[in-house]
């Protein structure tokens, strides 16, 4: 067991022996290294003024991501390489390539918002050097801009990649010897304290089930995408925090002919692909979660491993039949998705348990549809979700799975819009007398997102919607949105 936290920042060893569970990145960065480039906005992973990269070996290659530094806590970062808006330089020394089609494109006013701009753009420049539109927007999803506009930081994107030069730059240069040094991090239990507060990192997933069952009322930590508010907006203590991002055993994804496993520290980033190739239908709604820096450490076990009634996988899980992996030191067991959630804070996971997996079926020949409404298209939290699974025999639907999130306190199923589909005609009229069921399904509240009376309507609505997008009525879908 080790004391010792150890990672890379820009080109310097980091070695930490007194970091507390709730300490996060970006204090670690602006108070004790000064490195004031990377900014504190929101607080809270919503802004991007806080942007950094984090390199991390995945599967033994070296990968660079876009993370918010707020949310990011310091004891996660171990066996990483942090990145931020110091270490960007050209090959000549002078501005970086993105760094300077900003200036020639009037890509900043103020200019407080612009280093997590340029960090994030950065990734893209590295990721994809020739980007098209909709993919240098789906990666400032997680970057808001107050006062100069997107269309002029579009051009700046475009003409970085214009620019290209990424064989030269500093992490192309440095990728050997950074992957040395992080393929060195030897796995271990590492536990580490300021004062009361204390962080744990298990060896593996069998060290993490000892863990939990020694200090079962411990905070799991993986994406902090969650738990990174509960210390920044709620200033909950979280000790003793167990962090398992690292745990490359809950990383795997493997595919069958009949389902997917996918480790519960998979990534919403990660997954994508898996998405874009067996569920394509829910593709535009998967790249609506949060903004590309939650979604590149927020993991799929985790949002369902909070219950949150809002969160966005529970209801397109829960539609495609998915199955928890629970485990201890006593071993695994599994439970339909659809059970684990069981009230409002409350989930079927005994003290010691942790999300271990989620195995999902494939969909086959099912008609597949994933919906979010929400005040802001991208990087907002969401008002009502569904998510469909409908089975049909030549004209006549013979079964249905209908699942919302935001309808209740748990994400949960349209039991009487179900019904009223099976056995009946894939028609209009039947989908008709679903959307006029499913009122009767929920008793939503009203919040500061939305009314329960928007939120019923709403949710009719989306069972017609399902209904003309299969169909290909362009003309009354147009109507309904």
């Amino acid at each position: 067991m080790g004391s010792e936290l150890k990672f890379l920042l820009n080109d310097s060893e980091i070695r930490l022996t007194e970091v507390g569970g709730a300490d996060t990145l970006l204090d670690f960065l602006r108070l004790q290294k000064r490195m004031l480039g990377t900014k504190e906005g929101c607080a809270e992973g919503d802004c991007g003024a806080c942007t950094v990269l984090v390199g991390r070996l995945h599967q033994g290659e070296l990968r660079y991501e876009p993370v918010n530094a707020c949310i990011r806590f310091l004891a996660s970062c171990h066996g990483c390489h942090i990145v931020t808006i110091e270490h960007l330089r050209g090959s000549d020394g002078g501005l970086h390539p993105v760094q300077r089609a900003f200036v020639e494109h009037h890509a900043s006013q103020c200019g407080f918002c612009t280093p997590g701009f340029i960090m994030s753009l950065y990734g893209l420049w590295m990721a994809k050097p020739k980007p098209s539109v909709v993919e240098i927007e789906n990666a400032l999803q997680g970057n808001l801009c107050r006062c100069t506009g997107y269309e002029p930081i579009i051009k700046a994107a475009l003409a970085a990649s214009e620019a290209g030069g990424q064989a030269m730059d500093q992490l192309a240069l440095e990728r050997d010897r950074v992957t040395g040094w992080l393929s060195a991090v030897a796995p271990e239990r590492i536990e580490t304290a300021r004062g009361q507060d204390r962080a744990i990192l298990p060896k593996d997933a069998a060290d993490l089930a000892q863990i939990l069952a020694e200090h079962p009322q411990a905070t799991i930590v993986a994406g902090a995408t969650d738990v990174g508010l509960w210390v920044t907006k709620m200033l909950r203590p979280i000790s003793p925090a167990v962090f398992i991002g690292h745990l490359t055993e809950l990383k795997g994804i493997s595919v069958t002919e009949n389902e997917i496993t996918l480790g519960a520290g998979v990534t919403y980033s990660e997954f994508q692909p898996f998405i874009a190739s067996y569920f394509p239908q829910a593709e535009d709604y998967w790249n609506r979660i949060a903004g590309w820096q939650v979604r590149n450490v927020g993991t799929i076990g985790g949002n369902v491993a909070n219950g949150s009634p809002i969160g966005e996988t529970p209801p397109l899980l829960i539609a495609l039949g998915a199955v928890v992996v629970l485990r201890s030191t006593k071993g695994q067991r599994r439970v339909a998705i659809e059970d684990y959630f069981i009230a409002y804070g409350k989930q079927d996971r005994a003290p010691g348990e942790f999300v271990e997996a989620i195995v999902i079926p494939r969909a086959g020949a099912d008609r597949i549809a994933a919906y979010k409404v929400s005040k802001r298209a991208h990087s907002d939290i969401t008002a009502t979700a569904v998510a469909f699974r409908i089975a049909t025999d030549g004209k006549v639907i013979r079964d249905a799975r209908i699942a919302f999130g935001g309808m209740a306190g748990t994400p949960k199923r349209a039991e009487g819009a179900e019904a009223a589909l099976r056995g009946q005609p894939f028609s209009a009229e039947s989908f008709e007398a679903a959307a006029r069921a499913v009122g009767d399904d929920f008793q939503p509240l009203s919040d500061w997102r939305a009314t329960a009376d928007y939120r019923r309507l709403v949710a009719a609505n989306l069972i017609r919607r399902f209904w003309l997008e299969q169909t290909g009525d362009a003309q009354r879908l147009s109507r309904v949105e």
